[in-house]
This record gives structure tokens, sequence and C-alpha cells, in this order.
């Protein structure tokens, strides 16, 4: 199974329920990347599993040409209506099938959309593509969930959540490789709820996957960092990111 993932319903809600994603702080730390990583400021950026273009967004409003992509037309419909300047390119393409007319500075691929890729062959297929699409110097920035955050925080957990009048129990299915998540959501309307039901794949990626799908695709492994920082990634890390380049 690949990114195939339609969103439905969630959405016109997905941005009310990554309110504490911190975006800015996330692009703050891309840039610091960006810094670390590259001669000099990158000028096209292309995201990939995009969303709602939150990213997309914060990202033009700093000066960087943007292209999202993604494969749910409804996430990108979201997108276009925050996007006021109308400088943003936003494609519905599976990020493992697609295409772009030139190369880009910088990829991105944030908030765990590379574990929504649950085959390695299409995994690898991405790389394949980011290298072909790269300019030279460019560099990819991706970051995945760890193997501790599906075996002690999702695992096979089930979690309650009411806020911003959406209550949903969201009910999690490991099995030590992939992570199955089934959840209900009711959302109110004056004094009804609507509810519909998401299911969606996740896959854990080791450390050694990653490794040998950079290394086959022909690109060099520059850094991987705990979540947000520079420092290395520890035991109980949930989140990291990896840089890499061509």
């Amino acid at each position: 199974m690949s990114e195939h993932i339609s969103y439905g319903n969630f959405a016109s809600i997905y941005d009310m329920l990554t309110d504490d994603v911190e975006y800015s702080k996330r692009c703050d730390y891309i840039e610091k990347i960006f810094e670390k990583h590259l001669n000099k400021k990158p000028v096209l950026i292309a995201d990939l599993g995009c969303g709602t273009g939150t990213v997309c967004s914060l990202m033009s409003k700093r000066g960087y040409d943007m292209i999202g992509i993604d494969s749910s037309d409804m996430m990108l419909s979201e997108a276009i209506k925050k996007e006021e300047s109308g400088k943003i390119l936003y494609l519905n393409q599976d990020m493992t099938d697609f295409e772009h007319y030139g190369t880009v500075d910088v990829f991105l691929s944030m908030l765990d959309s590379l574990n929504y890729i649950t085959s390695l062959d299409e995994l690898s297929k991405v790389f394949s593509l980011v290298k072909n699409y790269l300019n030279p110097g460019g560099i990819f920035v991706f970051d995945i969930n760890t193997p501790y955050k599906y075996e002690q925080v999702l695992g096979d957990n089930t979690f309650v959540q009411d806020e911003n009048g959406i209550f949903y129990v969201w009910q999690n299915f490991f099995d030590g490789e992939y992570c199955d998540f089934l959840i209900d959501f009711f959302v109110k309307k004056d004094d009804t709820y609507t509810r519909f039901t998401e299911e969606h794949t996740q896959r854990c990626h080791t450390f050694k996957e990653m490794l040998d799908i950079i290394e086959d695709a022909g690109l060099s492994l520059e850094g991987v960092y705990n979540d947000l920082s520079f420092s290395d990634p520890v035991q109980n890390s949930e989140r990291i990111f990896f840089v890499v380049k061509k």
C-alpha cells in the first residue's frame, strides 16, 4: 500500500486537530537545516505529502517558491483555500509516482508522511524520483516516526479526545511492522454531531531500511537528528529527521 489516502471528511477538520504542531517552529527548524547543509539559500522547494498546505503557505511567506504535492484532492482543496498569494503550485499526485517539469533545490516531507508508504519498493521509488528532480547539491529533508513511538506510544492503545468541538476515539493496532489507525470522529454542529470514520495504515521503517534506500537511490546521508534539534536521536525519540543530499 502506498500513500493513496483520500482523507475524505478528515480534510475539513485536519487543521483544527493539528493546531498544536507548532508549524512556525518547524519552519524555523527547516531554515536552520538550510543554513547548516546548503551552500546558499534555496529558491524552489517541493513539499511531498503537503496535506492542507500549512508548511507551503508559511514557507512561501518567508520568500520561497513552493510546490505542494499530495494524493488527496480533499486536502489540496483545503490548501488552496488558505493560499493568498497565488504563488504556490499544488499538484494532485502520488508521491511515489509524481512528475515535475524541471528540478528543485529542496524536497521536504513532513509529519511522518513517509510512514504512510507501506511498501519498501514504493518508498524506494520516492527516493529515486527525488534524486531525478533534485538539483545537484540539493537536499531532501524528511521525518519519520520511530520504532519506539509505535511500540511504546501508539502500540495497541486507544486515545479519546474532545477538542475544538470535535470528539474522537483513536484506536491503534500495531503488529510490529504495520500500525493500523481506526478513528471515529463526532463533529459538533449546533446541537447535533456528525459521525464519520477514518482508517489509515503506517509502516514502521527501521533506521537500516532507510539507510539502504538512501544508498540505493545514490543519495548521501548528511545528518540524522532528534525532532527539531541537531542532537543525535536517543532511545525514546518519537520522531527523527533525516537530511539527504544529492
